[in-house]
């Protein structure tokens, strides 16, 4: 089976699996208490803090840990936007974002607050130009912007954003979801995001830094555990393995991810060369470097996905369904682009290039016959 949904979640890097079993051995106390084990598993979760604020590009002091990406985004966004209550009670998001940023947005505009999505063009990159527009506006309280799409792999311009929140006093919470580990992390953030599974540590760790200076305040009633940003026990041999699993993977990064961007590139390339009435989606240089989706005219999604399955690949899909009764992805209809008949091909480390050919070989003959089956070919 070619695991291609690296997007949704990477293999356990096999760094992060020697760190857990050690750490589940040595690790388990309560970190806050004063006895021996707790001392043993407070240094191994200050270690890990630090190894993880390296890699980001943060003061181990500005870095927390939640229990998913998810929770990240909520108690950064809101956090930020309830400690800045007296400057503004407006949010500016990019279209695109993942939907916790828009989950979050949504329970700010019922709480008082408002909200505004700015745009992306047709291969969903948000246009900088308008962003610093919106952030310009008067009363904006935070700003969000994604260091690349989750369902598309375009990058945004996450540097050109921060210079402009910066000059206009607006914090920016920056989502790394998909290139932490993976690429270096863009300057200027104000609060960052990340989540542990999606660069090979164990699910259940997400990232929540904040920079020093920046107005936070925490929605949840406060815990004196991670510098009281998020309430409850650390579970600090998870927190090791993350660590280690992002040390790892940013040190492969320089050859692994132009590994991985080649492998992406032909299939690209390949596809609409192999399947008719294909559109490709999203930005063709400026991406991550192991995500390409594509769409096919006339092809039930959900069905594509599971032929695939059967063919031994995992992918998945931004919309994997034609039926009118359900919401395609906001991602692909923000972009305005084809929106069924999606497929997502996320590469983990390791993919390589004979089953990348294998999935070129088999992916016309399947859509050939979803086509003919629903009388379209």
């Amino acid at each position: 089976m070619a695991y291609f949904d690296a997007a949704s979640t990477e293999p356990l890097h096999p760094r992060a699996r020697e760190a857990l079993l050690e750490a589940i051995d040595v690790g388990w106390a309560d970190p806050a208490r004063p006895y021996t084990q707790s001392r043993r598993a407070h240094l191994l979760l200050e270690q890990a803090r630090s190894e993880v604020a390296e890699v980001l590009g943060a003061r181990p002091d500005e870095v927390s840990f939640t229990s998913s990406g998810t929770q990240a985004v909520h108690l950064g966004a809101l956090g930020t936007l309830h400690g800045r209550r007296r400057a503004g009670r407006h949010l500016v998001t990019g279209a695109v974002e993942h939907s916790s940023v828009l989950h979050a947005a949504q329970l700010h505009e019922r709480d008082g607050g408002t909200a505004e999505t700015v745009g992306v063009s047709l291969t969903g990159r948000v246009d900088p130009a308008a962003f610093e527009a919106a952030v310009a506006r008067e009363g904006v309280a935070l700003a969000c912007l994604q260091t690349a799409n989750h369902e598309v792999g375009t990058l945004q311009p996450v540097a050109e954003a921060a210079e402009a929140c910066r000059r206009h006093g607006v914090p920016l919470l920056v989502d790394a979801a998909q290139t932490a580990g993976r690429l270096p992390v863009p300057a200027g953030w104000s609060v960052l995001t990340a989540s542990a599974h999606k660069w090979g540590g164990p699910a259940g760790v997400g990232v929540l830094a904040v920079r020093k200076g920046t107005r936070f305040r925490s929605f949840l009633p406060e815990d004196e555990r991670e510098r009281r940003r998020v309430p409850g026990f650390e579970n600090v041999p998870a927190i090791v393995a993350a660590a280690a699993a992002l040390r790892a993977m940013a040190e492969e990064a320089p050859q692994e991810q132009r590994r991985l961007s080649e492998l992406v590139g032909r299939i690209r390339e390949t596809v609409p060369k192999v399947v008719p009435d294909v559109e490709v989606i999203g930005e063709p240089v400026e991406r991550a470097p192991h995500i390409v989706t594509f769409s096919c005219l006339y092809v039930d999604g959900e069905v594509l996905l599971g032929e695939l399955d059967k063919a031994g690949f995992a992918v998945s899909s931004g919309s994997s369904c034609t039926a009118s009764t359900l919401p395609p992805s906001h991602v692909l209809e923000a972009m305005g682009v084809l929106t069924h008949g999606n497929v997502r091909v996320s590469l983990p480390r390791g993919a390589t290039a004979d089953e990348v050919d294998r999935f070129l070989a088999v992916l016309p003959e399947l859509v050939r016959r979803i086509r003919h089956d629903a009388g379209v070919a």
